[in-house]
């Protein structure tokens, strides 16, 4: 999606799986004015946290130009870890206090797609009645279905 006239790219993520780990899958809506593009994507072996991350990346990765992007994820994992979390992973060499950071490789990835945009990354309550929020479940969901029957 393009930054047409500079106007603000609004993104919704969402991902999951059943069971955690499983069978996964992840949903994206982009809405810029009157246009939305919605995106979609699953694995078969994968976690909650790996499906929240994947929609984010998939989601910033289809913008063609450096963006003022609002982001809004129902995951603490997503939010928490690019604002608060990620600069000390990067300063330790991508571990945290016990360990190696998980999911390192979608971590990086964000990190490098989140240095060519200005996002500002907004916290929702998943199934709270958020219209693009809910979508992007029924997306996930319909992947993680998609996901079970490729088994």
């Amino acid at each position: 999606m393009e930054n047409a006239d500079n106007k603000q790219i609004v993104i919704y993520t969402d991902g999951g799986c059943d069971p955690n780990p499983g069978a996964g899958g992840w949903g994206a809506i982009l809405v810029q004015g009157d246009r939305a593009k919605e995106l979609s994507g699953g694995a078969l072996n994968t976690t909650n946290n790996r499906m929240e991350l994947t929609a984010a990346v998939e989601a910033l990765k289809a913008l063609k130009l450096p963006c003022s992007v609002v982001l809004t994820t129902d995951s603490e994992y997503l939010q928490r870890g690019v604002t608060q979390w990620l600069a000390d992973w990067k300063r330790r060499g991508w571990k945290r206090k016990t360990g190696e950071v998980r999911n390192a490789d979608l971590w990086k990835e964000l990190d490098r797609l989140t240095s060519l945009h200005n996002i500002r990354w907004r916290w929702t309550r998943g199934h709270a009645g958020d219209p693009l929020n809910e979508r992007c479940d029924e997306l996930a969901q319909q992947e993680i279905q998609r996901s079970k029957s490729q088994r």
